[in-house]
Order: structure tokens, then C-alpha cells, then sequence
């Protein structure tokens, strides 16, 4: 009779057990850090105001407020990753917003029956469509004529924001149907209906970005544009699919926008964009392009959410808090500068070191 032993000792298998949990528990350095900052900012301001923060009332005021804000910032990531930026996402928003509340308040006198529902769908098409057109004219002046992103989408941010003032006469456009308001202030069982609108935006281009071809050729062109071209891939198709998401997406917020305050102006939301860029910058999209996670930016908005709604209870006026939001801003780029230094000379060392044995052991 042979008695087998094995080869692993209780420590080597308590090792391996050990390292197979970590490995399961390992998750990026940026999500764990912005999951720590979200939770101690929910945590500062639930102890500061306990009362009016911890209730159901102002988590459904919030789960109202920053859809608009986090769709926004999702088109805003799409073109920093690919080494670029949408300045315009606001312009774009509110002028799609305007173009479909003209179209609400215009025929909205005839419209009775099943019309109704007809001409809800023909002003979410409007507002799609003229974000659709808006994101291609982005995508055109930056991948076709070679316009700097950052250039070409500041200009059409006065465009698009000119054309909505000269269409409103800078008025409100006020007025819309029952039904359409449904779309802004709307519960579907216990959800806010533009809660469920960004979930389901989040969840579509999550997959989109780590599961298609697009996606990865999006972050190959955000790394290295020369590289990806020599590699086969159509820079200038990538890009021109890139602003016409951007664009959509900014559509669909004009919509949540005008569904969510019965009006449309064309100067709603100008902190927006300073907003939609730290909201990136803080959930790790690098702004050089090639990197990024909804998931980390999803976790940007709620801490930014947490930290807005706090400021409110406590009164902070509104010139304060864009105070904050700058500073914030330049705090997060200056930590990200200098973590990726740090990480660079650390692993420079490693290079060397590693050289320095070989070189040793010859």
C-alpha cells in the first residue's frame, strides 16, 4: 500500500488560495480610488446633514438631476478618447432641445388622439436628428478639414448656441404636452424615467467600448493615431463616427432636458461642459486619449452629484461652487500628472534594475 504525498504544502496551497482571491479581488487602481472618494463624500455629507441628505426625497432629486449631466459626459468621453474633446455638447443639446419644443408647442394645438403619441416621437426625432447633424459637422471639421478638436468645437458651440438664441430670440420656449413631460419627470415602478434612460446609455456603450471592433478601434486611435492608420483602420470614419455619437447623445439630453423643466432655452446648463470634463478627467479618461471606463465615470458623477447636492444643504452659492468644480479640476489633472510620473520613473527603475542583474549574472 502506497501512500501519496503531495507535492504542496499547507502553505504553498494557502498561498495559491491567497493569490487566486486576490486576483479575483483585484480591480483598478482609479476605480478603487474613486470608489473611496464617492463613499467618503457620501459619508461627510450625510454627517453634516443628516436630515435633509439621508432621505428618499433628495436621492429621487438627484436621480433626476444627473442623467442629463452623466449622458452629456458620456459624448464629452467619446471624443477625449480618441485624443479630442467635444466643447459643444451643450450647444448641441439645447439647440436640439429648442428645435423639438418649436415643434411641441407649434402643433401641439392639432394634435389630439393618437396624434399625440405621433407627434412625441416626431420631436425626439427632430431633437436626435439635429444632434445627429450637429456631431457630424463636429466630426467633419475635425477628421476631414484637420481643424484642432478643441478649436473646431469651440466654434460650433457659438454656432449652435447662435442659432438657438436668433430661433428663441433668447425667450424660453414654454409649454409641451402631458405625455412628453412623462420622458423628463416620469417613474416607471420606482425609477425615474431619465435615471433608466442613462443606465441603459452607460450599459450600451460600456459594451461598446469593450466589446466591439469600433471600441477598440477608438482607444487604438486615442493611443497612437499614426500606428492605428499603418495598422489598417480609418482614422477619419473612426472619427466621423465618434462626434455623430457625441452628437446623439447630446440630442438625447436636450430631450431630458426640456422633458425635466417644461422649457428650453438656448444658455441652459452653460456650466455643463466645465462639469462634463471633470466628470471625465476624475473618472481616469485621459485626456490625451486611449483610456478610459464608463464605470469610472459613472462613479465620477455620483461623488460630483453627492458633492453638489451637500454644497445645496449647506447654501453655498452658485459662484462657489464653480469655484469648486475648477478647483477640483486642476487638483485631479495635477494628481493624475504626477501618479503617471511616479509610475513612469518607478517602472524605469524596474527597466534598470533588471538590465543591471543581467549585466551582473554575464
Amino acid at each position: 500500500m502506497s501512500t501519496h504525498f503531495s507535492s504542496r504544502t499547507p502553505k504553498t496551497r494557502d498561498s495559491l488560495s491567497l493569490s487566486r482571491l486576490l486576483g479575483i479581488l483585484r480591480i483598478d487602481n482609479n476605480l478603487l480610488r474613486l470608489l473611496v472618494i464617492t463613499v467618503a463624500i457620501f459619508v461627510v455629507m450625510s454627517l453634516l446633514r443628516p436630515h435633509p441628505f439621508l432621505t428618499l426625497r433628495n436621492f429621487r432629486s438627484m436621480s433626476y438631476q444627473f442623467p442629463e449631466l452623466g449622458i452629456l459626459s458620456i459624448a464629452m468621453m467619446l471624443a477625449m478618447l480618441t485624443g479630442g474633446i467635444d466643447l459643444s455638447v451643450v450647444g448641441t443639446a439645447n439647440l436640439a432641445g429648442i428645435l423639438a419644443a418649436k415643434l411641441l408647442t407649434t402643433l401641439s394645438p392639432e394634435a389630439a388622439g393618437g396624434h399625440i403619441a405621433l407627434l412625441i416621437l416626431g420631436a425626439i426625432f427632430v431633437a436626435l436628428g439635429i444632434g445627429i447633424l450637429c456631431g457630424i459637422f463636429n466630426g467633419f471639421l475635425v477628421a476631414k478639414i484637420g481643424i484642432p478638436p478643441i478649436l473646431a468645437t469651440l466654434g460650433t458651440m457659438q454656432l449652435y448656441t447662435g442659432i438657438a438664441l436668433v430661433i428663441t430670440k433668447g425667450y424660453a420656449v414654454l409649454g409641451y404636452l402631458e405625455q412628453f413631460l412623462f420622458i423628463g419627470n416620469g417613474v416607471l415602478w420606482i425609477f425615474p424615467v431619465p435615471l433608466i434612460l442613462f443606465v441603459l446609455v452607460a450599459f450600451i456603450f460600456a459594451m461598446v467600448l469593450s466589446k466591439t471592433v469600433f471600441g477598440f478601434y477608438l482607444f487604438m486611435l486615442g493611443t497612437n493615431a499614426t500606428a492605428a492608420r499603418f495598422s489598417g483602420i480609418n482614422n477619419t470614419l473612426v472619427l466621423l463616427k465618434t462626434y455623430l455619437l457625441s452628437g446623439f447623445l447630446a440630442g438625447l439630453a436636450g430631450i431630458i432636458v426640456i422633458a425635466r423643466t417644461n422649457s428650453a432655452k438656448a444658455d441652459y446648463g452653460t456650466s455643463y461642459v466645465l462639469q462634463a470634463v471633470l466628470v471625465c478627467v476624475l473618472g481616469g479618461i485621459n485626456p490625451s486619449g486611449g483610456f478610459g471606463t464608463v464605470s469610472g465615470l459613472v462613479l465620477a458623477i455620483l461623488s460630483l452629484q453627492f458633492l453638489s447636492s451637500g454644497f445645496n444643504m449647506l447654501r453655498f452659492s452658485n459662484f462657489f461652487k464653480e469655484f469648486i468644480w475648477g478647483l477640483v479640476l486642476l487638483l485631479v489633472m495635477v494628481i493624475n500628472y504626477l501618479s503617471t510620473l511616479y509610475q513612469s520613473r518607478r517602472q524605469l527603475q524596474k527597466t534598470r534594475e533588471a538590465i543591471a542583474e543581467v549585466s551582473g549574472g554575464k
